[in-house]
């Protein structure tokens, strides 16, 4: 039994005091309110659930910075694609292994217990088949089993370049699958995650850029009850193309030909209206917002008012892994919507602050959308929890919501002390436990890949 004592912990009921948090095994034994500490518990300020990072692309943590510099013509999400596509070009199996463990890692430090990892990295390089065709994934689950990031692993189905099946170009050949070779994948899939504790598979049919409805149909229906995600628009061509190609706004198709409900996460969702938020909200479905990677990419501001004020649910990721920060996408998600608005905080319901609103609704949505347990800090939850540090100076006397308004919005970093999944201390004074020998492994990764 390991027991821990917070002078305040964010509970499923909301905020109390003096508590003793008892952990046996990986689940929340008891939650007691309102006694004093006994000798030898563990003392922190602050306790709080940890959030799930629900879209990742793990090796392009590699990447990140490196495609800041403006060319001929006008840079968008297309232009830095093509960079993408020539850095995973090279990348070996061990490489993306190092690259995904050093994200983890970082995603760790940053408060976060669970990733979605939409995984479209799948053959050798020049599009040549491993022997195992789950050899990528494989890497994978190994980066996220030695940091102890639970593992929600999404591998994706992609067969084509863009709307109406066409022929994928030669830099997605190490993407593509037919469909036989899809369902082999997922099996294995379900072969590797098995051996790890709370993993969880999804199925993720990339775009409706890159499958055709009868492979969208078959995609859905081989893990039924899993999760499904999917890229939806993102971009303001991908919306133009698509209706051309149907006459229908890709998140209108999606409502009108796809079973779309509760286990469907339609990630970034950037581009829709009014009718599509509505849809989205009856169905079920939730929205995988990446605010950091869609502001680096110039895609666009999701309206999230409206779609909350329809009983839509979100949650956040780090997708494109530019800047790993839970904050980060927190407040940028709020500061995207005010600097659209010209008002403050649009992000604030049922009486909270607009810190405690975010931080509930990805909470909430970051765990349905990944096929995991309920998240938050209750007797028989599994415990995945972040002690926070009131010693930075943006901290000093905040008590209730005013802790998660001053960390997302007002510190530069330094707040996340220790971080708990299942029940394991794997971050303590802000540093992952097996810091070093990841960040050493990765620079090895780096230096080949730039050589």
């Amino acid at each position: 039994m390991t027991v821990l004592y917070a002078e305040n912990l964010l509970s499923a009921e909301g905020w109390v005091k003096s508590v003793r948090l008892l952990v046996a095994g990986q689940r929340i034994a008891d939650i007691q309110v309102g006694v004093p500490a006994e000798p030898g518990d563990e003392r922190h300020a602050v306790i709080v659930p940890a959030l799930s990072n629900l879209h990742s692309h793990a090796f392009q943590r590699g990447m990140a910075g490196l495609a800041e510099v403006r060319g001929s013509s006008t840079d968008n999400f297309w232009s830095w694609r093509e960079l993408m596509y020539r850095f995973a070009s090279r990348m070996s199996p061990e490489q993306l292994e190092a690259i995904a463990a050093q994200a983890y890692m970082e995603m760790l430090e940053a408060g976060f217990c669970r990733v979605g990892e939409f995984h479209y990295l799948h053959h050798d390089i020049d599009g040549r088949r491993f022997a195992d065709p789950g050899e990528m994934a494989a890497r994978i689950v190994r980066a996220a089993g030695m940091t102890g990031l639970h593992l929600t692993l999404l591998p994706v189905f992609y067969a084509h370049s863009s709307f109406g099946g066409k022929a994928p170009s030669p830099a997605q050949n190490r993407f593509v699958h037919d469909l036989d070779g899809y369902a082999r994948l997922v099996d294995r899939c379900r072969e590797l995650v098995a051996t790890t504790s709370h993993g969880v598979v999804g199925v993720a049919p990339h775009s409706l850029r890159a499958v055709t409805p009868e492979e969208l149909d078959r995609v859905v229906r081989l893990l039924p009850g899993a999760p499904v995600h999917i890229h939806i628009a993102e971009q303001l061509g991908e919306v133009r193309d698509c209706v051309a190609w149907a006459g229908s706004r890709p998140v209108r198709w999606l409502l009108d030909h796809a079973p779309v409900d509760p286990r469907w996460c339609l990630v970034h969702a950037t581009h829709i209206d009014r009718d599509e938020i509505a849809g989205i909200a009856r169905s079920g479905a939730s929205v995988g917002l990446c605010p950091v990677t869609e502001a680096n990419l110039g895609d666009g501001i999701f309206p999230v008012l409206e779609f909350l004020a329809e009983g839509g649910r979100f949650g956040v990721g780090t997708d494109s892994n530019v800047c790993i920060s839970l904050a980060g996408e927190l407040s940028l998600l709020e500061y995207s919507q005010r600097l659209s608005r010209k008002v403050r905080n649009v992000v604030s319901l049922g009486g909270h602050s607009t810190g405690m609103t975010l931080y509930r609704q990805a909470l909430d949505g970051g765990a349905r959308s990944l096929g995991a347990a309920p998240a938050g800090l209750a007797e028989g939850a599994v415990a995945d929890f972040v002690s926070l540090s009131l010693d930075e100076p943006a901290m000093e006397c905040r008590v209730g919501d005013a802790v998660l308004d001053s960390w997302l919005f007002a510190s530069t970093g330094g707040v996340v002390d220790s971080v708990w999944v299942g029940g394991e201390k794997l971050v303590e004074g802000g540093r992952h436990r097996h810091r070093d020998r990841v960040r050493s492994v990765y620079s090895k990764a780096i230096r080949e890949l730039c050589a």
